[in-house]
Parts: C-alpha cells; sequence; structure tokens
C-alpha cells in the first residue's frame, strides 16, 4: 500500500513587513491538519549523545542537521515546519551567525513562527543553541 502525503495548506499570518527580513511569521494557521509533529528542542549533539563544541555556526548546522534527521525519520521537512522556538546562551552571538539560519529556512521556503530566548544555559555546558520545531501537515 502506498501513502500519499498532500501539502498542507498554510496561511502566513503577518500584519507587519518587518519580520520578512528576518525569516519569521508572526503566526501560521494550519487548518484541519492531519496531523502535527512536536520536536524535542535539537542541539549540537552527536549520534551517541555527545555535545559539540564548535562555534555558534557550527552549532546552527549541527542543530538543524539533527533536526532535519528527527523530521526525516517522521516523514516531514523542514518545508513542514509551522513554529521554531531558538533557545541561545547569546543572542548577540546568534544573529552574527543568523546567516546561517536563513540560508537553511530559505532552502526548503520555511517561514514559520517564531521565538528567540536568551538562556543562562542549556543541557550541557558547551552548548551554545538548541531549536525546538513544531510541524504539520
Amino acid at each position: 500500500m502506498e501513502t500519499f502525503i498532500t501539502p498542507i495548506k498554510k496561511t502566513v499570518i503577518n500584519p507587519w513587513a518587518w519580520q520578512d527580513r528576518l525569516g519569521f511569521a508572526q503566526a501560521i494557521e494550519v487548518p484541519g491538519s492531519a496531523s502535527t509533529l512536536y520536536c524535542s528542542g535539537q542541539a549540537a549533539m552527536d549520534e551517541n549523545g555527545n555535545p559539540s563544541c564548535g562555534n555558534m555556526n557550527d552549532q546552527i548546522e549541527e542543530s538543524f542537521d539533527n533536526l532535519e534527521t528527527v523530521l526525516r525519520h517522521a516523514d516531514y521537512t523542514l518545508s513542514d515546519v509551522v513554529r521554531l522556538n531558538f533557545y541561545t546562551t547569546s543572542i548577540e552571538n546568534f544573529f552574527t551567525e543568523y546567516g546561517a539560519v536563513l540560508k537553511r529556512l530559505k532552502k526548503f521556503n520555511c517561514v514559520p513562527s517564531s521565538t528567540l530566548t536568551e538562556v543562562r544555559a542549556l543541557a550541557f555546558p558547551s552548548l551554545l543553541l538548541e531549536i525546538e520545531a513544531t510541524a504539520a501537515r
């Protein structure tokens, strides 16, 4: 039996334009979604659960790699993501490397609702970033 996945309608709700240059939406409506995937925070961790000690850019890339792995295993892609929450130990360092985030999102035409929060620490001292996602279709 073959399974066919029909792309779900997603409506971006942006009462302003300023968020466009930052690659996120103020809200995403997913009417009557068939399924929703809630992803735990993904960080720069290897397949054995060891944290990375790379710089912010490296950790952004590895965190997105891990998120894409989780999505792929559930039969989703970044194009299905409707919400991303970023937790970082330094908003300043995060924005210095924000181009890496935008590049990853643009590759999949992903314009999620989003929140960025600076935290004092993450699960391991070497971690600089954690990305939490919700996908729907």
